[in-house]
């Protein structure tokens, strides 16, 4: 199996967790049952779950009046994006196969 398909399908089940975070932390919350710690969910947004995150946020409208969160996941896609620019630009030769 091809590397890039791999980092792919991680991608996308890491965002997939992310968005399924949010939506649960939402119905908890509701129910004032026990939370999805907020540290949990920054830790899916920086493993690649970022845009899941935000999408979670934006779609449950969940921790939308939190400023860390509304600042924050945004942050830390920009700094995803930046850094894969980086390793793209680098005279670094990546091969995926």
């Amino acid at each position: 199996m091809n590397s890039l398909v791999l980092i792919i399908g991680y991608l996308i089940l890491a965002n997939i967790i992310g968005f399924a975070l949010m939506g649960i932390d939402k119905r908890r919350a509701r129910k004032n049952a026990f939370r999805v710690p907020e540290a949990t969910l920054f830790s899916v947004a920086f493993v690649g779950g970022s845009i899941g995150s935000i999408l979670g946020m934006i779609i449950f409208r969940h921790k939308t009046k939190h400023w860390y969160f509304t600042l924050g996941m945004p942050l830390v896609l920009v700094l995803q994006i930046l850094l894969v620019a980086v390793l793209f630009w680098l005279p670094i030769s990546f091969s995926f196969i």
